[in-house]
């Protein structure tokens, strides 16, 4: 069975996208926080990369082995490409999952992520990945997983479903069985979000009473038609709650660490008083993540999964979050003191945030010890600082770095692939990414 009859859109190329938390630096920080001890960082996988430039960057940026799969032969080529250019050891594949994670040959992994696959397979594909997961994940290492959830999503299943019937229709009076070109894909996408419009501006009873829906649509319109594509048409598309999901993982080994969006670790920028409360009266995490979707209108989910981390003392925590290095991505003089959370946006207050860049100015990495040492006497503590460097990553101001060994290693292949990338920009600008051996 083709993947097209399997219910998959692979007549249109996905977009070129980078995904910050499959960086495995990223989920240093927040296990830290919560007691947790990171797994050393030697083999990973991506499933679903693309057209293979996350995968791309995190094996030619690190002394990790990489491994993945995609699916479509297009976006496996051009990753396979992009390893060759940059010489690095990742090993791609244009396999399915069905493929790829009953293979005999794969190492087991540190780290396994996967970006939105989730949310658009079959419940048979979720459950071969969760086997996959159980097998092949060594104890101690960490899974990322981003989702479409509830109760986000929910005003808009019907919209989806609309569109989705309305391009099924079409493709099946047109392609008799044959996968649709690239050419008609685009064309049955437009067509159907021009019918939901049309829908939508007869003020249906259903728009009626979520008036949001029709903001929701019109937005949709300046999407990108690929993503629209691979987002919305595919056959499997299911929002899964939190509680659902795990559910699904416990299979797995797997125990709920923490929110891959740094922004979430602070909830004085994302629930109110009465919230915070209530949660805090929770003990069970499922409920009590379920729960909090509930309190800010979560649409999309972005998790850290652990199997059996060690927990660290409180003294081996507070060593190791100071040994913790990171550093300035942007000029000094243009950091805004603002950040976004599910309350809006929020002020960062100048007598923290200000001494904490001061210390970040030379854009050299630092440890949390090198910045706590630099605002000594400014009763600027350990927890004010991880929480300060915490919000500052979550609005990209501030990138986690690696130690001095693992920059040196990945200097020749990051360079590599970045001269890479840069000549492949002479011809088209679909990669907007390049690669640092520090960060």
């Amino acid at each position: 069975m083709s993947e097209w009859q399997a219910g998959s859109i692979d007549g249109i190329t996905y977009t070129y996208g980078y995904c910050d938390e499959l960086n495995p630096l990223r989920f240093r920080l927040p296990l830290l926080q919560l007691g947790l001890a990171p797994p050393a960082m030697r083999t990973a996988c991506e499933l679903g990369f693309g057209h293979g430039v996350s995968v791309n960057i995190h094996a030619a940026g690190s002394v990790a082995e990489w491994f993945g799969t995609d699916f479509n032969q297009s976006h496996a080529s051009f990753a396979q490409q992009l390893t060759q250019c940059a010489g690095s050891q990742a090993r791609l594949f244009a396999q399915s999952f069905a493929e790829f994670c009953t293979r005999d040959d794969l190492p087991k992994f540190d780290f396994i992520g996967m970006h939105g696959i989730w949310s658009w397979v079959s419940g048979e594909t979720r459950a071969l990945i969760a086997d996959f997961i159980a097998r092949k994940l060594n104890d101690g290492g960490v899974v990322y997983m981003s989702y479409n959830t509830q109760p986000g999503w929910a005003t808009m299943l019907p919209v989806r479903e609309l569109m989705n019937c309305h391009f099924q229709a079409s493709t099946r009076l047109e392609a008799h069985g044959h996968a649709p070109t690239e050419m008609q894909v685009r064309t049955h996408v437009a067509a159907a979000l021009d019918f939901v419009k049309t829908v939508v501006a007869t003020q249906p009873g259903y728009a009626v009473v979520n008036p949001l829906v029709a903001e929701r649509v019109d937005a949709l319109s300046r999407e990108d038609p690929r993503y629209l594509a691979h987002e919305y048409f595919n056959r499997d598309w299911q929002p899964t709650t939190f509680w659902q999901v795990t559910s699904s993982l416990a299979v797995s080994g797997l125990t709920y660490g923490c929110s891959a969006d740094y922004r979430d670790h602070v909830d004085d920028i994302n629930l109110n008083p009465a919230q915070r409360t209530l949660l805090a009266g929770i003990p069970d995490t499922a409920l009590r993540e379920t729960v909090r979707d509930f309190c800010i209108n979560r649409s999309m989910r972005r998790d850290y999964w652990v199997k059996g981390s060690r927990a660290l003392g409180e003294g081996e925590r507070q060593t190791a979050l100071r040994a913790h290095r990171v550093m300035l991505a942007l000029p000094r003089d243009s950091v805004l003191l603002k950040v976004r959370g599910a309350l809006g946006e929020a002020t960062l207050p100048e007598s923290t945030y200000g001494p904490v860049l001061d210390a970040l100015a030379s854009h050299h990495p630092a440890s949390l010890a090198d910045i706590e040492k630099s605002v000594h006497g400014r009763g600027i503590t350990l927890p004010l600082i991880v929480k300060a460097v915490t919000l500052l990553a979550g609005a990209g101001v501030v990138l986690n770095v690696q130690d001095e060994g693992q920059i040196e290693r990945a200097r020749p292949s990051s360079e590599k692939l970045n001269a890479a990338i840069c000549d492949e920009a002479l011809r088209h600008g679909d990669v907007q990414f390049l690669v640092s051996p520090v960060s």
